[in-house]
């Protein structure tokens, strides 16, 4: 467990000196108010009471404390709630204060903070507690229709609508260490349950969280995505320079050679394009996206209770002073999750008015049992119409191999480009051969025909164009 920080110790820990200002209690109508009747409007026994106990212990009238302030230079407003009064729980003076705390969002164009720690909705006020959840998401929706980002921070604890709303249905979730955080709190949950599986750290490795950030670090890290996320651009992102050497080493398959690099560096046959696509000392994404960002923060998980590190990276980042999306394959076959979570990215940096970059590099989709049981198909399916429907612009760099339709989802239409070391095929060659009852020594012969090289691709207007290459582009622009 995390230590637990009050409402303003939060605060104070992601806002800049003396800029925090708190927000006007809203004016709520008598009739059915939590107020307009003793005890509440069930007339539960001792809230009344109860209510004064927290306001005298927390020096706080209500379970959620809302301002603006700057987060590193980045205005924006933060809700924080206060987990000594009555366990932070949502009552309807608790959902007044958020529908306010949004609205001034909306109109002053911010992005909002979630900073929760709560138990859930508020037992003394029964089903109207409940239904603040609803008030909640309404606007939650309102802002995100509004191009307005939201990132939670969720503390200890974080537990039932709390987390199901504010938390989990933020863009971005950062979550304090040893946070408890699930949907059921520790009190509901069965008695034999894995307490370890209501964590930060076990929603990261499940797909929820983004990422688990010290507190030492999380103004600096709320500031890197406060600033990256709330600059939108119209201009397309540039397609990252080639970074391989445009003769790479590998094994043919029936031969033994290497790859021969054609005119201009490029290759000379379609198994040589393969070959400089597969050769393990071809830069993958983390070069490329190291060398194309001043910095980057990263976005993992589907949400779906998936992740694919090894197979997807997603974040955002600053390329020449400009906010830029990327969704990078790294070379091996990529999972379910991995296409959930690009497709999570492509949207959110739709929303947000972004430019997304993809890189292509992968085999394929990973095609084993455990992937058709976890959606393969669907979640392609899913990046397809992610791209297909994205209004910002898409920018695409296949960097390694294309393979077929696990690589094409995340290209653009019309704006994919490839550098000389990659290869893209509507199959693998060797399957090709397979499935075509030839020999494997035409295997080679059959990487020719299917016209894989990065020439190949300009000639056939699959890619705009071959970057660092000897003016391959097409003529179209």
């Amino acid at each position: 467990m995390t230590d637990r920080l009050t409402a303003r110790e939060i605060v104070a820990l992601v806002a800049d000196d003396a800029t925090f200002a708190e927000l006007p209690d809203p004016v709520r109508e008598p009739t059915g108010s939590a107020g307009s009747a003793p005890d509440g409007p069930l007339g539960w026994p001792g809230y009344d009471a109860a209510r004064a106990r927290a306001a005298e212990r927390t020096g706080e009238r209500e379970s959620v404390v809302c301002g603006t302030a700057l987060v590193e230079g980045a205005r924006a407003v933060l809700i924080a709630f206060e987990f000594g009064f009555l366990g932070g729980s949502l009552g309807e003076r608790t959902g007044d204060r958020l529908v306010s705390a949004y609205a001034h969002a909306r109109a002053h164009r911010l992005p909002v903070v979630p900073l929760v720690a709560t138990g859930g909705s508020r037992m003394q006020e029964g089903m109207l507690a409940l239904t603040q959840l609803q008030r909640v998401a309404r606007e939650s929706v309102l802002t995100r229709e509004a191009g307005l980002p939201q990132i939670a921070v969720v503390r200890d604890p974080t537990t039932g609508g709390g987390w199901a709303t504010l938390g989990a249905g933020a863009d971005v979730v950062l979550a304090l260490p040893g946070a408890q955080v699930g949907f059921a709190g520790s009190r509901v949950r069965p008695a034999d349950a894995d307490p370890a599986a209501y964590t930060a750290e076990a929603q990261a490795a499940a797909g929820a969280v983004d990422a688990v950030v010290p507190p030492e670090e999380l103004r600096g890290t709320l500031g890197r995505w406060l600033r990256l996320l709330t600059r939108p651009s119209t201009t397309p992102a540039a397609p990252p320079k080639p970074l391989g050497t445009g003769a790479g080493t590998g094994t043919g398959a029936s031969t033994g050679t290497g790859p021969a690099p054609g005119p201009a560096g490029l290759p000379a046959t379609g198994w040589d394009a393969v070959l400089r696509a597969r050769s393990p000392e071809r830069p993958r994404a983390g070069a490329y996206l190291d060398a194309y960002f001043t910095h980057r923060v990263a976005i993992d998980g589907d949400r779906c209770g998936g992740t694919d590190p090894q197979g997807m990276l997603c974040g955002f980042g600053d390329h020449e002073g400009r906010a830029v999306a990327y969704a990078a394959q790294t070379g091996t076959a990529t999972r379910p999750a991995g296409y959930r979570t690009a497709a999570r990215l492509i949207r959110l940096a739709d929303r947000l008015g972004i430019p997304v970059l993809t890189l292509v590099d992968t085999p394929g989709a990973a095609n084993d049992a455990e992937a058709e049981r976890q959606g393969a198909g669907a979640a392609i399916a899913d990046l397809f119409a992610a791209v297909a429907a994205a209004r910002t612009p898409v920018t695409t760099l296949v960097v390694g191999e294309g393979g077929s339709g696990g690589a094409l989802a995340l290209a653009a239409p019309g704006n994919t480009w490839a550098t000389p070391d990659s290869y893209f095929s509507v199959i693998a060659p060797e399957l090709a051969a397979a499935i075509l009852k030839r020999p494997p020594h035409e295997v080679e012969s059959t990487a020719d025909q299917l016209r894989v090289r990065p020439q190949d691709l300009v000639d056939l207007g699959v890619v705009r164009g071959v970057v660092g290459g000897p003016d391959r582009t097409r003529g179209d622009g």
